[in-house]
């Protein structure tokens, strides 16, 4: 499953209510101001390393340069993808859960 995460998880609890719900081996995408959540240093760096143990996690990299953020102040493990490579999730998972 493809599990899209877009709300910032300063503002919102919608990442870690995903990383709950989300079965291991699933792929999760960070959009949008969700992205924030996988910066190198920030204060989600434990579980999202935790995460990354279980799920594969990926940022939109438009989303990235729309902040302003460079793919190389990611936490390790996290990987960016092109509007492409999204596309690409979704096709690889039979079933996409937005988490909003």
């Amino acid at each position: 499953m493809l599990h899209t995460v877009n709300k910032s998880p300063f503002e919102k609890d919608s990442l870690n209510t995903c990383f709950r719900l989300a079965r291991p081996g699933s792929d999760v995408l960070l959009i949008e101001d969700a992205v924030y959540a996988a910066l190198a240093g920030s204060c989600f760096e434990p579980a999202m390393s935790e995460a990354l143990a279980r799920y594969s996690v990926f940022v939109l990299k438009a989303d990235l340069e729309a902040r302003g953020i460079d793919s190389g102040d990611l936490i390790s493990g996290v990987r960016a993808v092109d509007y492409s490579g999204f596309v690409d999730l979704a096709v690889k998972n039979d079933t996409v859960q937005s988490w909003l």
